[in-house]
């Protein structure tokens, strides 16, 4: 089996007649959480759809788990959380995660209690969805993408909004799912988040500053603080291309 669970390969996308993701390659290793950091507005969205195939991609190409990205047979394989919560405002937690696990044959009762769990929700398991903080809503959207167990599980800025303690909690729960096999791509603006990743992509408009394990990221720009590093990695690539 390839190691890799995503390759990229000079992708170019373009919105609006704007060039937004500039040529990347990249790949994502199996069985580990890696981040796509930078920030707002620097092409981590769009390129975290083109991997899901919702976005389309005017060159290049992107391979997800040996197929096409967006093939047919990768829907029940990859799980994907986007920014704006994807489950409905006017059923309980425990409906929506019901109804996305009615989606998938092998799901029941056990993995519902388990996931709400998972995301911190037990206590607002009947609770309209509508009525949660909006911490708690992305919660929501986070325990339906985990009922069917994805080989890879890409997450837009999951933990935006949740307090300290429970980013920790999450976090911890990413590292457990990759101990068990699921690959996680997670995307934030916060450079506090790329110390819990095994590797990280840097991303600034639309071009990636750096790839590589977050010691090597730290090794190459002289300082343990990754907003400083990412700093200098900016200025490092903008002194080369001069």
């Amino acid at each position: 089996m390839d190691d890799i669970a995503v390759r990229a390969v000079d992708v170019v996308v373009e919105r609006g007649g704007k060039r937004v993701l500039h040529g990347i390659s990249t790949t994502v290793p199996r069985g580990n959480v890696t981040g796509l950091i930078g920030p707002s507005g620097g092409g981590k969205t769009t390129l975290l759809r083109a991997i899901v195939g919702a976005q389309s991609v005017r060159s290049g190409h992107i391979e997800v788990l040996g197929s096409p990205a967006g093939s047919p047979g990768l829907r029940s394989r990859v799980g994907y959380v986007t920014q704006a919560p994807s489950v409905y405002p006017d059923l309980t937690v425990r409906e929506n995660v019901r109804y996305f696990a009615s989606l998938y044959p092998h799901a029941g009762d056990e993995d519902v209690f388990r996931v709400i769990a998972d995301v911190g929700l037990s206590e607002a398991a009947d609770q309209l969805v509508g009525a949660l903080s909006g911490g708690q809503h992305s919660r929501a959207s986070l325990a339906c993408a985990l009922l069917g167990q994805p080989d890879l599980l890409v997450l837009d800025e999951p933990t935006v909004g949740q307090d300290p303690l429970l980013r920790e909690e999450l976090w911890q729960r990413f590292h457990d799912l990759a101990r068990a096999g699921t690959t996680l791509l997670v995307s934030s603006h916060v450079m506090d988040e790329a110390a819990h990743c095994d590797r990280l992509i840097l991303l600034r408009e639309g071009h990636i500053v750096a790839d590589d394990t977050v010691a090597a990221v730290r090794q190459r720009a002289g300082t343990d603080d990754l907003e400083q590093a990412f700093l200098r990695l900016i200025k490092q690539k903008s002194a080369e291309a001069a």
